[in-house]
């Protein structure tokens, strides 16, 4: 998510976050849902129906020990730790339904914690006591913004060591080809893939290896294998057997 659009939404929920004298937060059931980005209406539904019958986020609140009764009293504001677990439970738990927004407010929040982010953009300082540290609007996006880069520098490595592994495997394929001549091609099935410009996925690729080894048991063919470097060993079938699997024409 766009750093803009985060800083929107903070100052969309502002007003709807509030510090007790004890500096406790509180924040309303709308404002916990922007920041977890789910439906308030959902989210309501799940804390206020606890009573009737718990829903797979309020039995993961009452694990953590909140009260089951407390948490219909929520409608009324949801505390700061209740903010910080629900936060934590669409970022991680809630399975096909967690969020990445969800994970970037709970990785950077985390850092600080909810009550000093909530006391902090409503300006509240402890009477008579030093002030405590807490992480500005400022920093709290820089750090998103950092956990960001380093999720896209992630994946820039991934895509890196994936195209060393293609190249090597390239290589491979050409140097077994050399070696095998003499006595007729034998390819790999993403080597004869490859040499038909065809794409074909893992999955495709299993199967086609499976009936290509059928194939070879039925004519009484044994298959070779070579060192694969990503999946530790692969077959080497005859040519005459990939155009069956393939059903491809020979030039």
């Amino acid at each position: 998510m766009p750093q803009i659009e985060i800083t929107q939404i903070i100052e969309q929920i502002k007003q709807e976050i509030t510090i007790d004298s004890k500096g406790h937060g509180q924040a309303s059931i709308r404002a916990t849902a922007r920041l977890a980005d789910v439906q308030d209406s959902s989210l309501r539904r799940a804390l206020l129906s606890a009573a009737l019958e718990p829903s797979v986020l309020a039995k993961s609140l009452i694990q953590q020990g909140f009260e089951l009764a407390a948490l219909s009293s929520w409608n009324q504001g949801i505390p700061d730790i209740g903010v910080a677990a629900i936060i934590e439970y669409y970022a991680f738990d809630a399975g096909r339904y967690c969020k990445q927004q969800a994970r970037l407010v709970c990785k950077a929040l985390n850092r600080i914690g909810v009550r000093a982010w909530m006391q902090d953009i409503t300006g509240w300082t402890k009477p008579a006591a030093p002030a405590e540290t807490a992480m500005t609007q400022i920093q709290l996006l820089a750090a998103i913004a950092k956990h960001l880069a380093e999720q896209e520098q992630r994946l820039l490595e991934q895509q890196q060591q994936q195209t060393e592994i293609l190249t090597r495997i390239a290589a491979v394929e050409v140097e077994q080809d050399r070696f095998n001549t003499p006595c007729g091609h034998k390819y790999s099935i993403m080597g004869f893939a490859k040499l038909q410009g065809l794409e074909i996925s893992l999955a495709e690729a299993g199967g086609k290896g499976k009936k290509a080894s059928t194939l070879c048991r039925k004519k009484g063919i044994q298959v070779e294998r070579i060192n694969d470097p990503r999946f530790g060993q692969v077959g080497l079938y005859p040519e005459s057997i990939l155009v069956e699997v393939f059903k491809v024409k020979q030039s």
